[in-house]
């Protein structure tokens, strides 16, 4: 698929992990929210596709991190302000494509207002809208769980339980993922369980560059999904991100109560028809555009 008459084909080359640190400067340009961490964590499990400018600076970027033997995501299609319109980025999405198909995946991705009309001719499909919500001040009272249902701070021995609770709710096989994230937010992760034992629900998070992110949020059911956010807010205590399919009225209410806002908006869209993944109802926060 890529196209190797494209001015910059012969110059676009594979990233790794060591390539973490010098390509953050592309997503702090674009006042996106991701850390070295996160870049080292995604070049680690996918591939990325970069260019760079003579002084060695990255002018470009593009990743595909597989989310199990089905679905290759795409996300970081990042290029810097000087090096725009003359088809870089086209360049590296199609790289990130063509990586995707190679290994029978179906690419998804979470587009902006903007790339979604450059995704549409590519054959992507709308599968669900998200809200991006910004909460400054996390606020107290704490919303209780439903009846029979506890809720307490996560431990990494909460691992193997978080895991095979996701995979059939999310549709996902992202264990290393789950794993960073849980490491990442011992402070304020949050399990639920019921009284005689059983996961009921769990959300990790973050931090990041502008602000903390919590997500994902996997529960049950709505009401356990409010008591796991809120928890967790408190305990973290700190603005926030959290991105919310639009079909949880009563969450993204709940947080609109609270002070948040959501000046950004995502559709969901997948290269296939939306029956290429199950129906997620039970997934209430996403752990972020660039990791699905």
């Amino acid at each position: 698929m890529a196209n190797t008459d494209a001015p910059f084909a012969s110059a676009i080359v594979e990233l790794g992990p060591a390539d973490a640190a010098a390509l953050c400067p592309l997503s702090q340009e674009a006042g996106w929210n991701q850390v070295v961490g996160d870049w080292r964590l995604m070049l680690a499990l996918g591939r990325g596709f970069g260019h760079k400018a003579r002084d060695g600076r990255w002018l470009g970027s593009a990743l595909t991190l597989p989310l199990g033997p089905a679905l290759a995501w795409i996300s970081m299609v990042l290029v810097t302000a000087p090096a725009r319109g003359k088809g870089l980025g086209s360049e590296l999405l199609l790289r990130c494509l063509a990586a995707a198909e190679a290994s029978g995946r179906v690419a998804g991705l979470d587009a902006t207002e903007f790339g979604r009309p450059i995704y549409l001719p590519l054959g992507f499909v709308d599968v669900f809208q998200l809200a991006r919500w910004h909460w400054p001040a996390p606020a107290l009272p704490l919303v209780a769980p439903p009846p029979g249902i506890g809720v307490s701070p996560a431990r990494l021995s909460d691992m193997a339980e978080i895991l095979v609770y996701d995979t059939p709710r999310s549709g996902y096989r992202r264990e290393p993922i789950l794993a960073d994230l849980l490491r990442r937010s011992l402070g304020f992760a949050q399990v639920a369980r019921r009284c005689d034992g059983p996961l009921a629900g769990f959300v990790l998070g973050r931090d990041g560059h502008l602000s903390w992110q919590l997500g994902p949020i996997v529960a049950d059911d709505e009401p356990t999904a409010l008591a796991l956010l809120s928890a967790a807010a408190a305990r973290l205590a700190q603005p926030l991100l959290v991105d919310v399919p639009a079909r949880h009225h009563r969450l993204g209410g709940w947080l609109l109560d609270r002070g948040a806002t959501a000046p950004r908006r995502y559709t969901r869209m997948l290269r296939a028809g939306p029956e290429a993944i199950a129906d997620t109802p039970q997934v209430f926060a996403l752990a972020g555009p660039e990791l699905g």
